[in-house]
């Protein structure tokens, strides 16, 4: 098919591609949960350019258009479509393809949707991440597991203060509160039930304010401004001096990446939570996001239109832990994620028949980056 032939082929004068990360995916079975999401998209088609054999699992796609979709992934990895609150069908999947690794995406990962509908978040962030714990317990293929759960899981007060893997968890909205508890659920997992020499190593990401081409939800910052942008409508914020960790998707998934090839080698030493998060000159505000959308894009306007909803205003995350024990550091600018962002989506209204081969491209272009600010994690 000519899906797989691009990715099998387009990396094939530059780099080889199944070395990254010391060649760790290479032929490795991986349970992917939110796979169809944005994230898990992205996540799923590197992935497989790694060389690994990605089944996912997930709800459908939860917009139209998705980039799972866009993308034909269905013709690039295994889909199966479940709930992870269907505990006997995940555990039977899980077991079914007997997977090397586990990574877990599957999520509620919306603040205003958390208001709408409170236990749906509570239910699908916290026990479907317990269900999918309780679901590898006994399966001896796995040799690790990685989650990706959030900076809003910190008690965020607001303070001018990067957060460190070492804060208390909270979260005063249900959502930041839904990802606070997923932590103490993984933790207590990992103190509880993966505690032997032979248990798989259990960490979770947190990541910033991911950003990038191909996400379409509602209520999140980029859609709402590409939206806005193709319909020459006005892009409305809701907390334009909000301050946020701003990353491009290859930023947090390089970082997903990385931790998870160090796991198995020690899972004593690289279980437990990490940052992933840009560099301090990226923590900007919505308002400083969209301007530069804007300037890029070529048109727009913005109107302020604030809801009584409570949202953080203020949130920094410190990454030293992963520069110090892994030597990853973010590739992409501020400028740099921006610009790769509205490329993007730029290249999909122009041509959306060359959109798959663009998003690998974006990818390789990642990795060009990183080596030539030689981002160690790269070898």
């Amino acid at each position: 098919m000519i899906q797989k032939n691009i990715i099998k082929n387009n990396f094939s004068n530059t780099m080889n591609m199944k070395n990254l990360f010391g060649g760790y995916y290479k032929d490795k079975v991986v349970f992917l949960t939110g796979h169809t999401g944005f994230q898990g998209t992205w996540l799923s088609l590197w992935l497989t350019l790694l060389g690994a054999k990605v089944i996912g699992y997930s709800l459908k796609p939860p917009t139209s258009p998705s980039l799972f979709n866009i993308l034909n992934m269905k013709k690039i990895v295994t889909s199966k479509i479940g709930n992870i609150n269907n505990n006997n069908k995940l555990s039977n999947e899980i077991f079914a393809c007997k997977p090397d690794i586990v990574m877990h995406l599957a999520a509620q990962a919306l603040v205003v949707p958390s208001y709408q509908n409170p236990i749906e978040t509570f239910s699908t962030n916290i026990i479907g991440t317990a269900n999918l714990l309780e679901s590898i317990r006994d399966i001896p293929s796995i040799k690790s597991c990685l989650i990706m759960t959030s900076d809003k899981a910190y008690e965020n007060k607001e303070f001018n203060y990067a957060y460190t893997e070492n804060n208390p968890m909270g979260g005063t909205d249900p959502y930041s509160a839904s990802k606070g508890a997923t932590e103490l659920v993984i933790s207590s997992y990992k103190k509880s039930f993966f505690n032997e020499k032979n248990s798989p190593g259990i960490a979770t990401i947190r990541a910033g304010n991911v950003i990038g081409g191909g996400d379409w939800a509602n209520y999140r910052l980029i859609p709402d401004c590409i939206k806005a942008l193709v319909s020459n409508k006005n892009i409305i914020l809701r907390n334009p001096q909000s301050i946020r960790p701003w990353q491009h998707v290859l930023e947090s998934l390089s970082g997903f990446l990385l931790v998870g090839s160090k796991l198995h080698k020690n899972s004593k030493k690289f279980s437990g939570p990490w940052n992933v998060g840009p560099s301090p000159k990226n923590i900007l505000s919505v308002e400083s996001v969209v301007k530069k959308i804007i300037h890029q894009w070529g048109s727009g306007k913005i109107i302020i239109k604030k809801n009584n909803l409570h949202e953080a205003k203020l949130l920094k995350l410190d990454s030293s832990k992963i520069f110090n024990l892994m030597k990853w550091k973010p590739t992409y600018s501020y400028d740099d994620s921006i610009e790769k962002t509205v490329d993007w989506y730029l290249r999909y209204h122009e041509n959306k028949k060359t959109i798959q081969n663009f998003t690998i491209l974006q990818i390789e272009d990642y990795v060009k980056q990183a080596q030539k600010t030689k981002n160690r994690w790269i070898k």
